[in-house]
């Protein structure tokens, strides 16, 4: 049975914390959403019977994931001022995410998403911001304080989508990264929201050079690299890992991930569960990722401990497509540790 790897001593990098800030907070930036889940499964949006609210976004995703795995997290980002917001709100709160640089806008509502995996396997997206709460956030709105706390700074790509939420998106990224934190990129591309797939590609690359971790899955080689073999290493080293990136990974779903570093690259192999929907597995494969790297940031170097965090991971994302919804079925460590007593370790 893989270990609880999380190490209790966590001192050794307080040194670049300011005093008495939260040694392991990770602060998750971006959209938090209400996603509408068909009540059966294998079906278009079109022929769904009808629907589950579930609370998701990927950065809030991975918040709760962190929280909910024992780890400390906090989000910023914007809600409409409507039921929906305060209800997303109190949901970050109930799973012990510092929710206290979530703002309110009284002019737009809160985001919706529908959201089904169809009979052959292809996701369907009907997404409703024209413009939602999250794409107002301005720069004079960001919590500082929260931001200058961070030991990681985990964001999206679809904050970058307009202004006014962009620049905040930026601004947000420099903060933290002067104060020492790690910057944690997962694009999460979703093309039906950019106006053009050449604006997706430029802005997901804009600043694509300044984040420390980086999660692609298959699919985003293809489309950051023009087609090219998602599969190929020379292609993801060639095109993808830049000079001040410590760790790339990709992820395959439930065949597991690959991952590459300065030093060294390899492959975790997945956990093997029965999937009832996939949505929110990645962001409980990065939740589970950087609860573990906020406590140990050596992981980058000792390939032993990073494939036990990858494995770690790739439970998190195995435990969460056995539920319907993303935020619901996050797993706790107990559960995930409990699926891996069932795996050998590799």
């Amino acid at each position: 049975m893989a270990q609880d790897h999380v190490p209790c001593d966590s001192s050794n990098h307080a040194s670049n914390m300011k005093e008495g800030a939260n040694d392991s907070l990770v602060v998750c930036f971006g959209e938090m959403l209400i996603d509408f889940v068909p009540t059966v499964g294998g079906v278009s949006l079109a022929e769904a019977p009808a629907f589950k609210k579930a609370p998701g976004g990927a950065p809030a995703n991975v918040a709760v994931g962190i929280s909910k795995l024992g780890g400390s997290s906090a989000f910023i980002g914007k809600l409409g001022d409507d039921e929906f917001g305060y209800m997303l709100s109190d949901i970050l709160k109930q799973n012990k995410v510092d929710n206290s640089g979530v703002r309110f806008d009284s002019t737009a509502r809160t985001a919706l998403a529908f959201v089904t995996l169809r009979a052959d396997g292809e996701r369907e997206f009907l997404f409703f911001r024209h413009p939602s709460a999250d794409m107002l956030l301005q720069e004079s709105e960001l919590d500082i304080n929260l931001l200058e706390q961070a030991r990681i700074f985990h964001y999206g790509s679809i904050s970058l989508i307009s202004e006014p939420c962009r620049s905040s998106h930026i601004a947000a990224m420099r903060i933290a990264k002067k104060s020492g934190s790690i910057l944690s990129y997962d694009p999460n591309l979703r093309l039906a929201l950019w106006p053009s797939a050449e604006a997706a590609k430029k802005e997901i690359m804009s600043i694509w050079d300044q984040a420390d971790v980086i999660k692609i899955s298959e699919d985003e080689i293809t489309f950051l690299t023009g087609c090219d073999d998602p599969n190929d290493d020379k292609v993801v080293l060639d095109k993808l890992f830049h000079p001040n990136l410590k760790l790339l990974i990709v992820t395959e779903g439930s065949e597991g991930c690959r991952y590459y570093t300065k030093e060294f690259k390899g492959r975790v192999p997945g956990v093997k569960v029965k999937p009832v929907d996939t949505t929110g597995a990645g962001d409980a494969f990065v939740g589970g990722m950087l609860s573990n790297l906020a406590f140990n940031l050596n992981l980058f170097k000792d390939e032993k401990q990073l494939r036990e965090a990858l494995l770690f991971a790739n439970a998190c994302g195995a435990v969460t497509v056995t539920e319907r919804g993303a935020i619901p079925a996050l797993p706790t460590k107990d559960a995930v540790l409990k699926l891996l007593g069932k795996v050998s370790p590799k």
